[in-house]
């Protein structure tokens, strides 16, 4: 393969909702780019995109697939992602090193949820957007409704470059603008015959063409200033007012493919070599240090790896895109982010699951490499110097559930596993919980947890279950109460025996000393899960010798760990000590470091103790129609509406809730709003629990572990 300049590459996301068509339009461009001989299609389980077995199975995308075709002298990298929500993150981490985004849209149903939710990703990411209206030749196919769609849902800066004139079966042509030609495809696909356009068909082609003139004025000052005074641009100037537009997001052009009958197919290739942006005439990526990396040759070597898949017989494949400078196979590079050394033993042109090794490539080009040893998705590599690409932020983290291994033998087994799952979905976290006593693994929904299960049964051979987390819960007090305990035991020989008088009061931030006793010395801890603990030393006249008060501390500190009410993490609790007795020979520490914990568990209980719990930031994205079911769902879950807000056709929820509310609330928004609605939540704080809920968390808890006594 020719190394290819900057100028010659474009980079295309192709996105939308499931089962559009965007593995089958991927597949039709590597078969005319030259990358395969023959055209796969999903139901026969062969494309060079979807091959991984998960894939094969259940017939979708799940992960992005990133692939090449050459065409015209120029490279076409495409990213072929997932239309499910519960994936999210491939689509995310595709849209950062895209130029250009192709939402697929099929002619049958128009404008179908994917779509609405990953125009908002490209929104939010400022990418390019063109849509492809696919399978035109269905017998269903509605050109006009679905554009309107378009237009209802995306704005008036949706542009048909081209529109269908027999959409339906025998699909075969199309009016283009940009030529103001007819397009005929032959039986079978391929280049497009090209004709004089109708009669029947002038007016219609001739208003939509002054549309798109009109449109590239609109998008340069210069243009729209000779636009008025001569009513008209040269073919050249309306392709560069459209591509200023296209860059800006003011324009937002359709296309009209029926991929599986390779309808279409390269004249889309052709508008993306002519339209798209090439990397070079995007902003740039910002580094930490505030500096704009602008995929430029002339800058030092510099690449961001996107993606990191594991791939059988090669081992771990980390895919990036470089910002600057040219890579060639053998270079050594830094990794800024952990400082570590990679030699990039080969370079390689990804076309699925084929490979093509290449000995160089250029600023704004799509590779991998592989073997590298401490380098993950979202770092940064360079030849010299300390830049660091900002890391791509994906969403966090909305749907939970316990974990384990059917059998206690994979317990390590599955630990290694689920780390090796953060390498390649930087939206799947995993988390040996010592507070909970669970394995909590956290994704996007239910489905994509689910592919995570199916993957570790059927590809890792270990049998797993999910049961229901439990809720990181704190406790805390209220107000003030005393307590003592005397440890007391007799066996023969030595024995042990210590008693701790201690008063416990509530911290807040800002108190002063409410302690009726005299300080003699305090220790403030930070504790690690949040809030603070205060040990007073209130003893006076050598009740309790000093160096005892280490192992009282180390004693609350249990009990502190394992709270009282639910065994819960304690926090913002403070501790004076101010009395107790001592035995000159029967005392040590182990005895004061019982007395210590039975103490604070009988004063803890008595200072009117609640449970916190944690609340989060939820954010819905709901279509307005169902508005009013979303709120009164969140509402049955305790949420407090914080505010709302409109973005086009949907409402924005944005309220406060409680974790313990938030289980499996994807699955049952998915159901409420025909899978419309999307969402984010977000940790915001502790809250007291009302007096109704504690009470049950207490008597679950209780019921669920009899403490010994």
């Amino acid at each position: 393969m020719k190394v290819y300049q900057t100028k010659e590459i474009r980079n295309v996301a192709l996105i939308g909702g499931n089962r559009v068509g965007k593995t089958t339009l991927a597949e039709a461009m590597a078969f005319h780019g030259g990358v395969i001989s023959r055209r796969g299609t999903v139901e026969d389980k062969n494309t060079i995109s979807d091959y991984r077995d998960v894939e094969l199975e259940r017939q979708q995308s799940i992960q992005a697939t990133v692939m090449y075709a050459e065409h015209d002298g120029c490279k076409i990298n495409m990213i072929d992602c997932p239309g499910f929500d519960d994936f999210i993150g491939e689509v995310v981490g595709s849209l950062r090193v895209a130029d250009t985004a192709m939402m697929v849209i099929n002619a049958q149903n128009g404008v179908d949820v994917g779509a609405e939710i990953q125009w908002r990703w490209t929104k939010r990411m400022n990418v390019p957007v063109f849509f492809v209206v696919n399978e035109l030749d269905h017998e269903k196919a509605n050109f006009d409704e679905t554009i309107r769609q378009l237009k209802h849902f995306f704005g008036n800066s949706v542009m048909p470059f081209q529109y269908p004139i027999n959409a339906g079966i025998g699909f075969d042509s199309v009016i283009d603008l940009l030529q103001m030609k007819l397009l005929k495809f032959p039986v079978g696909g391929g280049k497009a015959i090209v004709e004089d356009i109708p009669a029947s068909e002038k007016d219609k082609a001739e208003e939509m063409y002054n549309a798109l003139v009109e449109a590239a004025a609109e998008n340069d000052e210069a243009l729209m200033d000779k636009f008025f005074e001569e009513g008209t641009l040269t073919e050249e100037e309306m392709a560069r007012g459209l591509k200023l537009g296209i860059i800006n997001r003011g324009t937002f052009p359709v296309l009209c493919v029926a991929a599986k009958t390779d309808q279409g197919v390269t004249r889309v290739m052709d508008i993306i070599k002519s339209s798209c942006p090439a990397p070079d005439e995007m902003a740039g990526v910002q580094t930490i240090s505030g500096k704009t990396l602008a995929c430029k040759t002339t800058d030092t070597p510099t690449a961001y790896v996107f993606k990191t898949s594991i791939e059988q017989h090669i081992g771990e494949l980390s895919i990036m895109k470089i910002y600057g400078g040219e890579i060639t196979e053998a270079m050594d590079m830094v990794n800024n982010k952990t400082n570590s050394k990679e030699r990039l033993t080969s370079l390689l042109c990804v076309a699925g699951k084929n490979r093509e090794k290449v000995e160089k490539a250029v600023a704004g080009d799509i590779v991998a490499t592989i073997k590298l040893k401490g380098t993950q998705s979202s770092h940064t590599l360079v030849k010299s110097g300390d830049e660091m690409i900002v890391p791509t932020e994906y969403p966090e983290p909305k749907f939970r559930t316990a974990v384990k291994a059917k059998n206690s033998s994979d317990d390590e087994k599955l630990g290694a596993i689920l780390n090796e799952f953060r390498k390649t979905d930087l939206t799947f976290l995993s988390e040996q919980s010592k507070e909970l006593k669970q394995v909590i693994i956290s994704g996007q929904g239910e489905q994509h947890l689910n592919i995570v299960k199916w993957i570790i049964e059927k590809l890792n051979k270990v049998e797993i279950e999910y049961y229901a987390p439990k809720i990181p819960y704190r406790e805390t007090i209220t107000k003030s109460a005393e307590a003592m305990y005397r440890h007391k035991k007799q066996s023969g020989g030595a024995g042990q025996f210590g008693e701790v008088h201690m008063l416990v009061e509530p911290y807040y931030e800002g108190m002063s000393n409410q302690t009726k006793y005299p300080i003699r010395g305090t220790d403030t801890y930070d504790l690690p899960w949040g809030g603070k603990l205060i040990f007073n030393n209130c003893i006076v006249g050598g009740a309790i010798d000093a160096r005892f008060l280490p192992a009282i501390l180390k004693g609350i500190n249990e009990r502190i760990e394992e709270g009282p009410l639910t065994g819960s993490y304690a926090r913002d609790i403070v501790i004076n000590i101010y009395d107790g007795k001592m035995h000159p020979v029967d005392s040590n520490e182990l005895a004061f470091k019982l007395a210590g914990r039975q103490a604070f568990r009988e004063a803890f209980k008595n200072a009117g103790p609640k449970i916190l719990e944690p609340i989060y930031d939820v954010e819905v994205f709901v279509p307005s129609d169902r508005m009013g079911d979303v709120m009164t769902d969140l509402q049955g879950r305790r949420g407090v509406v914080m505010g709302m807000d409109s973005e086009g056709e949907f409402q924005i929820i944005r309220a406060k809730i409680p974790l313990a509310e938030m289980n499996k609330y994807s699955t049952t928004l998915s159901s409420i709003t025909s899978g419309r609605a999307s969402y984010g939540m977000k940790f915001a704080e502790y809250q007291q629990v009302p007096a109704d809920v504690q009470s049950e968390i207490i008597k679950k808890y209780e019921e669920e572990n009899k403490e010994d006594e």
